[in-house]
Protein backbone atom coordinates (compact mmCIF):
# COMPACT_ATOMS: atom_id res chain seq x y z
CA UNK A 1 0.00 0.00 0.00
CA UNK A 2 1.51 3.42 -0.95
CA UNK A 3 1.74 5.92 1.74
CA UNK A 4 0.48 8.97 -0.10
CA UNK A 5 0.17 11.32 3.24
CA UNK A 6 4.07 11.70 4.14
CA UNK A 7 6.38 13.48 1.75
CA UNK A 8 9.74 11.98 1.75
CA UNK A 9 12.60 13.15 3.12
CA UNK A 10 13.14 15.87 0.28
CA UNK A 11 9.32 17.20 0.60
CA UNK A 12 8.33 15.17 -2.27
CA UNK A 13 4.89 13.39 -2.73
CA UNK A 14 6.12 10.94 -5.87
CA UNK A 15 7.34 13.06 -8.77
CA UNK A 16 5.96 16.47 -6.80
CA UNK A 17 7.22 19.00 -4.11
CA UNK A 18 10.38 20.15 -2.99
CA UNK A 19 11.74 23.08 -2.60
CA UNK A 20 12.51 25.39 -4.90
CA UNK A 21 13.20 28.93 -3.40
CA UNK A 22 15.85 31.81 -3.70
CA UNK A 23 19.36 31.39 -2.23
CA UNK A 24 18.42 34.13 0.36
CA UNK A 25 15.34 31.88 0.98
CA UNK A 26 17.08 28.91 1.86
CA UNK A 27 18.06 29.59 5.47
CA UNK A 28 14.57 30.03 6.54
CA UNK A 29 13.32 27.23 4.64
CA UNK A 30 15.88 25.08 5.77
CA UNK A 31 15.67 26.14 9.99
CA UNK A 32 11.53 25.36 9.01
CA UNK A 33 12.47 21.94 7.58
CA UNK A 34 14.75 20.65 10.71
CA UNK A 35 12.52 22.19 13.37
CA UNK A 36 9.05 21.71 12.62
CA UNK A 37 8.11 17.82 13.21
CA UNK A 38 10.35 17.90 16.96
CA UNK A 39 7.97 21.45 17.52
CA UNK A 40 5.09 20.93 16.51
CA UNK A 41 4.95 17.08 18.12
CA UNK A 42 6.24 17.76 21.22
CA UNK A 43 4.33 17.75 24.33
CA UNK A 44 4.36 21.30 25.24
CA UNK A 45 3.38 22.32 21.56
CA UNK A 46 0.66 19.94 21.41
CA UNK A 47 -0.78 20.39 24.87
CA UNK A 48 -0.96 24.42 24.15
CA UNK A 49 -2.51 24.24 20.10
CA UNK A 50 -4.89 21.94 21.42
CA UNK A 51 -6.06 23.50 23.91
CA UNK A 52 -6.60 26.89 21.63
CA UNK A 53 -8.97 24.50 19.08
CA UNK A 54 -11.17 22.72 21.63
CA UNK A 55 -11.33 26.36 23.99
CA UNK A 56 -10.60 29.29 21.43
CA UNK A 57 -11.41 27.70 17.77
CA UNK A 58 -14.72 25.86 19.33
CA UNK A 59 -13.39 22.55 18.24
CA UNK A 60 -14.64 19.72 17.55
CA UNK A 61 -16.80 21.15 14.41
CA UNK A 62 -20.56 18.99 13.69
CA UNK A 63 -20.11 15.76 11.80
CA UNK A 64 -24.36 16.99 10.66
CA UNK A 65 -26.67 14.80 8.89
CA UNK A 66 -27.86 17.00 6.19
CA UNK A 67 -31.39 15.31 5.94
CA UNK A 68 -33.10 17.07 3.61
CA UNK A 69 -29.97 16.83 1.47
CA UNK A 70 -29.81 13.21 1.58
CA UNK A 71 -33.52 13.07 0.78
CA UNK A 72 -33.26 14.57 -2.21
CA UNK A 73 -30.15 12.83 -3.64
CA UNK A 74 -31.25 9.82 -2.36
CA UNK A 75 -27.82 9.04 -0.19
CA UNK A 76 -26.77 9.82 3.41
CA UNK A 77 -24.79 13.00 3.27
CA UNK A 78 -22.58 14.53 6.13
CA UNK A 79 -21.55 17.42 5.77
CA UNK A 80 -18.29 18.45 7.98
CA UNK A 81 -19.18 22.06 9.39
CA UNK A 82 -15.78 23.67 9.33
CA UNK A 83 -17.63 26.85 8.98
CA UNK A 84 -18.36 26.93 12.42
CA UNK A 85 -15.05 27.55 13.27
CA UNK A 86 -14.13 30.82 15.11
CA UNK A 87 -13.28 33.24 12.09
CA UNK A 88 -15.70 31.25 9.70
CA UNK A 89 -13.64 28.50 8.11
CA UNK A 90 -10.79 25.74 8.22
CA UNK A 91 -8.16 28.41 8.21
CA UNK A 92 -7.54 28.78 11.58
CA UNK A 93 -6.55 25.49 12.18
CA UNK A 94 -3.68 26.25 10.28
CA UNK A 95 -3.01 30.20 11.34
CA UNK A 96 -3.05 29.17 14.90
CA UNK A 97 -0.82 26.31 14.94
CA UNK A 98 2.11 28.09 12.43
CA UNK A 99 2.11 30.96 14.46
CA UNK A 100 2.52 29.36 17.26
CA UNK A 101 5.65 27.47 15.55
CA UNK A 102 6.99 30.82 14.83
CA UNK A 103 6.72 32.10 18.25
CA UNK A 104 9.00 29.27 19.06
CA UNK A 105 11.04 29.57 16.18
CA UNK A 106 11.74 33.13 18.08
CA UNK A 107 10.13 35.01 14.92
CA UNK A 108 8.59 38.59 15.62
CA UNK A 109 6.57 39.26 12.55
CA UNK A 110 4.24 37.30 10.50
CA UNK A 111 3.78 37.79 6.99
CA UNK A 112 0.28 35.79 4.83
CA UNK A 113 -0.94 35.43 1.74
CA UNK A 114 -4.98 35.17 0.93
CA UNK A 115 -7.55 34.92 -1.62
CA UNK A 116 -10.90 35.08 -0.25
CA UNK A 117 -9.99 36.77 3.18
CA UNK A 118 -10.04 33.66 5.11
CA UNK A 119 -6.47 32.85 5.89
CA UNK A 120 -6.03 36.70 6.25
CA UNK A 121 -8.69 36.86 8.66
CA UNK A 122 -7.61 33.71 10.71
CA UNK A 123 -3.84 34.71 10.21
CA UNK A 124 -4.62 38.11 11.84
CA UNK A 125 -6.71 36.55 14.76
CA UNK A 126 -3.98 34.03 15.45
CA UNK A 127 -1.09 37.49 15.58
CA UNK A 128 -3.49 39.17 17.63
CA UNK A 129 -4.05 36.49 20.14
CA UNK A 130 -0.27 35.68 20.48
CA UNK A 131 0.92 39.42 19.95
CA UNK A 132 2.47 39.10 16.61
CA UNK A 133 3.10 41.79 14.24
CA UNK A 134 0.65 40.72 10.75
CA UNK A 135 0.77 41.56 7.42
CA UNK A 136 -1.32 40.13 4.68
CA UNK A 137 -0.75 40.62 0.94
CA UNK A 138 -3.99 40.67 -1.08
CA UNK A 139 -4.90 40.72 -4.60
CA UNK A 140 -6.40 44.14 -5.85
CA UNK A 141 -9.15 42.39 -7.12
CA UNK A 142 -9.91 40.26 -4.10
CA UNK A 143 -9.94 43.27 -1.69
CA UNK A 144 -12.87 44.65 -3.50
CA UNK A 145 -14.76 41.29 -3.78
CA UNK A 146 -14.19 40.24 -0.31
CA UNK A 147 -14.84 43.63 1.42
CA UNK A 148 -15.64 42.16 4.38
CA UNK A 149 -12.76 40.18 5.23
CA UNK A 150 -10.62 42.59 4.97
CA UNK A 151 -12.31 45.19 7.49
CA UNK A 152 -12.20 41.99 9.81
CA UNK A 153 -8.35 41.98 9.13
CA UNK A 154 -7.74 45.97 9.64
CA UNK A 155 -9.73 45.91 13.05
CA UNK A 156 -7.68 43.09 14.15
CA UNK A 157 -4.78 44.97 13.79
CA UNK A 158 -3.06 43.51 10.42
CA UNK A 159 -1.99 45.95 7.30
CA UNK A 160 -3.59 44.49 4.53
CA UNK A 161 -1.16 45.55 1.16
CA UNK A 162 -3.06 45.11 -2.11
CA UNK A 163 -1.02 43.34 -5.19
CA UNK A 164 -1.26 45.43 -8.20
CA UNK A 165 0.94 43.12 -10.78
CA UNK A 166 -0.54 40.04 -13.05
CA UNK A 167 -4.21 39.53 -12.50
CA UNK A 168 -4.30 40.85 -9.39
CA UNK A 169 -5.47 38.05 -7.35
CA UNK A 170 -4.68 34.83 -5.09
CA UNK A 171 -1.37 33.87 -7.07
CA UNK A 172 -0.32 37.63 -7.23
CA UNK A 173 -0.78 37.95 -3.50
CA UNK A 174 1.61 34.60 -3.33
CA UNK A 175 4.34 36.40 -5.68
CA UNK A 176 4.12 39.95 -2.98
CA UNK A 177 4.65 37.52 0.42
CA UNK A 178 7.72 36.06 -1.05
CA UNK A 179 9.19 39.38 -1.98
CA UNK A 180 8.53 40.82 1.16
CA UNK A 181 9.90 37.06 3.36
CA UNK A 182 13.37 37.30 0.58
CA UNK A 183 13.81 41.25 2.38
CA UNK A 184 12.97 40.36 6.14
CA UNK A 185 14.06 36.83 6.40
CA UNK A 186 15.17 36.63 9.95
CA UNK A 187 12.69 37.69 11.99
CA UNK A 188 9.92 37.04 9.89
CA UNK A 189 7.39 34.03 9.56
CA UNK A 190 5.63 33.24 5.96
CA UNK A 191 2.42 31.44 7.06
CA UNK A 192 1.77 30.01 3.72
CA UNK A 193 -2.64 29.54 4.18
CA UNK A 194 -2.53 26.12 1.61
CA UNK A 195 -0.76 22.94 1.11
CA UNK A 196 1.52 24.78 -1.90
CA UNK A 197 4.98 26.84 -1.72
CA UNK A 198 8.49 24.94 -0.72
CA UNK A 199 8.81 21.99 1.73
CA UNK A 200 8.13 21.38 4.52
CA UNK A 201 4.74 23.79 3.87
CA UNK A 202 2.67 21.58 2.39
CA UNK A 203 3.55 18.78 4.76
CA UNK A 204 3.22 21.32 7.44
CA UNK A 205 -0.01 22.75 6.84
CA UNK A 206 -1.65 19.46 6.09
CA UNK A 207 -0.88 17.97 9.60
CA UNK A 208 -2.14 20.91 11.17
CA UNK A 209 -5.55 20.47 9.12
CA UNK A 210 -5.57 17.13 9.45
CA UNK A 211 -7.65 17.37 12.70
CA UNK A 212 -10.72 17.77 10.25
CA UNK A 213 -10.19 14.07 9.37
CA UNK A 214 -9.64 12.79 12.50
CA UNK A 215 -12.57 14.02 14.56
CA UNK A 216 -14.88 12.95 11.20
CA UNK A 217 -13.17 9.41 11.72
CA UNK A 218 -14.58 9.57 15.29
CA UNK A 219 -17.73 11.14 14.83
CA UNK A 220 -18.75 9.01 12.44
CA UNK A 221 -17.90 5.94 14.64
CA UNK A 222 -19.98 7.64 17.04
CA UNK A 223 -22.68 8.42 14.87
CA UNK A 224 -23.10 5.39 12.47
CA UNK A 225 -20.75 2.48 14.21
CA UNK A 226 -18.22 3.29 11.73
CA UNK A 227 -14.83 5.05 11.06
CA UNK A 228 -14.99 5.21 7.07
CA UNK A 229 -17.54 6.72 5.03
CA UNK A 230 -17.99 5.51 1.12
CA UNK A 231 -17.18 8.86 -0.16
CA UNK A 232 -15.21 11.75 0.84
CA UNK A 233 -15.79 15.89 -1.05
CA UNK A 234 -13.78 18.90 -0.80
CA UNK A 235 -13.22 21.02 -2.91
CA UNK A 236 -9.28 21.76 -4.09
CA UNK A 237 -7.57 25.28 -5.21
CA UNK A 238 -4.05 25.11 -3.39
CA UNK A 239 -5.93 22.34 -1.01
CA UNK A 240 -5.39 23.05 2.41
CA UNK A 241 -9.24 22.00 3.31
CA UNK A 242 -8.77 19.07 1.22
CA UNK A 243 -5.43 17.64 2.66
CA UNK A 244 -6.92 18.05 5.85
CA UNK A 245 -10.06 16.43 4.94
CA UNK A 246 -8.49 13.82 3.01
CA UNK A 247 -5.26 13.35 5.29
CA UNK A 248 -6.79 10.26 7.60
CA UNK A 249 -8.56 8.45 4.36
CA UNK A 250 -5.67 8.59 1.61
CA UNK A 251 -4.08 5.15 3.17
CA UNK A 252 -7.74 3.36 3.54
CA UNK A 253 -8.60 1.65 0.04
CA UNK A 254 -12.32 1.24 0.45
CA UNK A 255 -12.82 5.43 0.74
CA UNK A 256 -13.40 6.68 -2.29
CA UNK A 257 -11.99 10.10 -2.42
CA UNK A 258 -13.52 13.29 -4.73
CA UNK A 259 -11.86 17.08 -5.32
CA UNK A 260 -13.75 19.33 -6.82
CA UNK A 261 -11.81 22.06 -8.62
CA UNK A 262 -13.07 25.27 -10.34
CA UNK A 263 -13.96 25.17 -13.21
CA UNK A 264 -14.74 28.78 -13.58
CA UNK A 265 -16.59 29.34 -17.09
CA UNK A 266 -15.38 25.68 -18.11
CA UNK A 267 -12.64 23.91 -18.78
CA UNK A 268 -11.71 25.02 -22.77
CA UNK A 269 -13.11 29.12 -22.01
CA UNK A 270 -9.92 30.42 -21.13
CA UNK A 271 -10.94 31.53 -18.24
CA UNK A 272 -10.30 28.09 -15.42
CA UNK A 273 -8.51 27.47 -12.43
CA UNK A 274 -9.24 23.64 -13.13
CA UNK A 275 -6.05 22.75 -13.16
CA UNK A 276 -5.27 18.99 -13.24
CA UNK A 277 -7.61 19.75 -16.89
CA UNK A 278 -5.12 22.22 -17.51
CA UNK A 279 -1.81 21.93 -15.44
CA UNK A 280 1.03 20.67 -16.58
CA UNK A 281 4.55 19.96 -14.87
CA UNK A 282 6.07 22.92 -13.67
CA UNK A 283 7.45 24.82 -10.51
CA UNK A 284 5.04 27.60 -9.00
CA UNK A 285 5.60 29.60 -5.45
CA UNK A 286 8.79 27.32 -4.49
CA UNK A 287 7.82 23.63 -5.28
CA UNK A 288 7.42 21.15 -8.38
CA UNK A 289 3.31 20.25 -9.12
CA UNK A 290 0.85 21.00 -12.07
CA UNK A 291 0.50 24.20 -13.00
CA UNK A 292 -1.54 26.34 -16.04
CA UNK A 293 1.55 27.17 -17.96
CA UNK A 294 2.06 27.97 -21.21
CA UNK A 295 4.61 25.74 -23.73
CA UNK A 296 7.30 28.16 -22.66
CA UNK A 297 6.49 28.19 -19.01
CA UNK A 298 4.52 31.39 -18.69
CA UNK A 299 1.47 31.44 -16.07
CA UNK A 300 -1.81 31.28 -16.90
CA UNK A 301 -4.01 33.69 -15.52
CA UNK A 302 -6.97 31.62 -13.17
CA UNK A 303 -10.56 32.70 -13.35
CA UNK A 304 -12.84 31.21 -10.43
CA UNK A 305 -16.30 32.72 -8.66
CA UNK A 306 -14.65 31.77 -5.53
CA UNK A 307 -11.69 33.96 -4.91
CA UNK A 308 -9.78 30.90 -2.17
CA UNK A 309 -9.65 28.72 -5.68
CA UNK A 310 -8.54 31.54 -7.88
CA UNK A 311 -4.87 29.82 -8.54
CA UNK A 312 -2.85 28.30 -11.08
CA UNK A 313 -1.61 25.57 -9.60
CA UNK A 314 -2.39 22.70 -6.89
CA UNK A 315 -0.60 21.51 -4.04
CA UNK A 316 2.00 18.38 -4.49
CA UNK A 317 -0.31 16.46 -2.44
CA UNK A 318 -2.74 16.26 -4.71
CA UNK A 319 -1.45 16.17 -7.90
CA UNK A 320 0.12 13.10 -6.62
CA UNK A 321 -3.09 11.38 -5.84
CA UNK A 322 -4.74 12.59 -9.18
CA UNK A 323 -1.52 11.03 -11.15
CA UNK A 324 -1.75 7.84 -9.11
CA UNK A 325 -5.81 7.90 -9.45
CA UNK A 326 -6.25 7.47 -6.15
CA UNK A 327 -8.47 10.31 -6.33
CA UNK A 328 -11.16 11.43 -8.69
CA UNK A 329 -11.22 15.70 -10.08
CA UNK A 330 -14.51 17.28 -11.50
CA UNK A 331 -14.32 20.63 -12.75
CA UNK A 332 -17.07 22.27 -11.56
CA UNK A 333 -18.24 25.88 -13.10
CA UNK A 334 -19.17 28.87 -11.26
CA UNK A 335 -22.86 29.00 -12.24
CA UNK A 336 -22.83 25.36 -10.65
CA UNK A 337 -21.28 26.56 -7.44
CA UNK A 338 -23.74 29.29 -7.59
CA UNK A 339 -26.86 26.74 -8.02
CA UNK A 340 -25.64 24.73 -4.90
CA UNK A 341 -24.76 27.62 -2.96
CA UNK A 342 -28.57 28.71 -3.34
CA UNK A 343 -29.76 24.87 -2.76
CA UNK A 344 -28.14 24.34 0.37
CA UNK A 345 -29.30 27.64 1.78
CA UNK A 346 -33.19 27.02 0.63
CA UNK A 347 -32.84 23.05 1.53
CA UNK A 348 -30.69 23.09 4.82
CA UNK A 349 -30.53 26.31 5.96
CA UNK A 350 -27.17 26.95 5.85
CA UNK A 351 -24.82 29.50 3.19
CA UNK A 352 -21.68 27.87 2.49
CA UNK A 353 -19.16 29.91 0.80
CA UNK A 354 -18.55 29.52 -2.63
CA UNK A 355 -15.44 27.45 -2.34
CA UNK A 356 -17.65 24.94 -0.47
CA UNK A 357 -20.00 25.18 -3.28
CA UNK A 358 -17.89 23.70 -5.84
CA UNK A 359 -17.93 20.20 -3.02
CA UNK A 360 -21.59 20.40 -2.64
CA UNK A 361 -22.02 20.35 -6.46
CA UNK A 362 -20.58 17.23 -7.44
CA UNK A 363 -23.90 15.54 -6.36
CA UNK A 364 -25.15 16.54 -9.25
CA UNK A 365 -22.38 15.28 -11.74
CA UNK A 366 -21.61 11.62 -9.41
CA UNK A 367 -24.10 9.20 -8.52
CA UNK A 368 -24.44 7.79 -5.34
CA UNK A 369 -25.91 3.99 -3.83
CA UNK A 370 -29.29 4.47 -1.40
CA UNK A 371 -26.85 3.13 1.58
CA UNK A 372 -23.75 4.78 1.03
CA UNK A 373 -22.08 7.44 3.27
CA UNK A 374 -20.64 10.88 1.65
CA UNK A 375 -18.86 13.26 3.76
CA UNK A 376 -18.49 16.74 1.88
CA UNK A 377 -16.20 19.38 3.87
CA UNK A 378 -18.17 22.71 4.55
CA UNK A 379 -14.86 24.63 4.48
CA UNK A 380 -16.34 27.77 5.24
CA UNK A 381 -19.34 29.79 5.70
CA UNK A 382 -20.82 32.48 3.21
CA UNK A 383 -20.73 35.57 5.00
CA UNK A 384 -17.69 36.77 2.67
CA UNK A 385 -19.42 36.20 -0.28
CA UNK A 386 -22.81 37.89 0.20
CA UNK A 387 -22.29 40.58 -1.92
CA UNK A 388 -21.82 37.79 -5.24
CA UNK A 389 -24.78 36.22 -4.26
CA UNK A 390 -27.18 38.87 -4.02
CA UNK A 391 -26.18 40.28 -7.85
CA UNK A 392 -26.81 36.74 -8.86
CA UNK A 393 -29.97 36.04 -7.35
Amino acid sequence: MKNYKNPDANGYYGDYGGAFVPEMLYPNVEELQKNYIEIIESESFRKEYEDLLKNYVGRATPLYFARNLSEKYATNIYLKREDLNHTGAHKINNALGQVLLAKRLGKKRIIAETGAGQHGVATATACALLGLECIVYMGEVDIQRQAPNVGRMKMLGAAVIPATSGSKTLKDAVNEALKDWINNPVTTHYVIGSVVGPHPFPDLVARFQSIISKEIKEQLFEQIGRENPDYIIACVGGGSNAAGTFYHFVDEENVKIIAAEAGGFGVESGKSAATTFLGTLGILHGSKSLVMQTADGQVIEPHSISAGLDYPGIGPFHANLFREKRAEFFSINDDEALQFAYELTKIEGIIPALESAHALAVLDKKKFKKDDVVVICLSGRGDKDMETYLKNI
